[in-house]
Parts: C-alpha cells; structure tokens; sequence
C-alpha cells in the first residue's frame, strides 16, 4: 500500500503544479488514496521530494534532482576513475574488476549513468555485473569504460 501511494505522489507531482501538502492530499483523495497530513510528510522525505520553482514562477514538489548537477556527475566520474581496474565482457554481460570493497560504488555511478541499452546490475565486493540488451551494447560499453580509465 505504501509503495503504491508513493508512486501515485511520484506520478501526481509529476503531472501537477504541486504547491502544498494539502494539494497533495487533496490530489491523493482524487485518486481513491485517503492519508493524513503527517503522512505526506514522511512521504516526501522518503521521497526526497523538494520545492522549486516551476515553469509559471510558482514552487511545486519535484523529484530532487541531485544526480543532474554537475559537481555530482563529476565526483561520480572520479570515484569511478579511482576504483576500477578493468572491464570486459562475455556476450551481453559486462564485467567491472574494482579495487576490494568497492564494487558498490562502481555499482552506483554506472546506474547513475542512465545506459538505455543496460538492463541491470549486481555489484559485490570488488565485482560489479552488468547486463546489457545485447553483445554489441556491452562491447561499446566496455570500451567506453576502457577510455575512461586510460
């Protein structure tokens, strides 16, 4: 029930000037969802939900949007550079060698990536597997990381 009210705030403020939190619940009510106001609240925590201002001027909740600033996708770059070792691929899984204890790391800034051909992926201590639509997409994409760490 949670995971549901959660992706209807997520596609209500996606779809809706949302100023307030009794907008919100007033909007949730439209939609069957009956909840109380503390609950929104721990709902947009959860959902790191932020104000900002919308196209109008006016604010509104919006997914916060910290993997789309610059300073971040450049710190995950870095991390990135310092602790992978190698990669390689075996038809359309791509496989990423990480110093010990790092393979989550690696793990987050490939999915941060957003890769359009990439399935999924399963990070363990120093390993890191993607699994890509086809075999062609995981050789691009392994060069692509051999680029990056040379």
């Amino acid at each position: 029930m949670k995971n549901e009210r959660q992706a209807k705030i997520l596609a209500i403020v996606d779809q809706q000037d949302i100023e307030t939190q009794e907008q919100l619940m007033q909007a949730l009510a439209k939609e069957g969802v009956n909840v109380t106001q503390a609950t929104i609240s721990r709902d947009i925590k959860q959902l790191r939900l932020v104000k900002k201002a919308g196209p109008h001027g006016a604010m509104r909740y919006e997914v916060s949007g910290a993997s789309d600033l610059p300073e971040f996708n450049s710190k995950l770059e870095t991390i990135f550079r310092e602790c992978v070792i190698q990669c390689s691929c075996a038809q359309n899984i791509v496989v990423v060698k990480t110093l010990p204890g790092l393979g989550s790391a690696a793990a987050s800034a490939i999915d941060k990536m957003g890769l359009p051909d990439a399935v999924g992926s399963l990070a363990g201590d120093d390993t890191v597997f993607i699994a890509m639509q086809n075999s062609a997409a995981a050789a691009l994409f392994c060069d692509e990381i051999q680029t990056l760490l040379y």
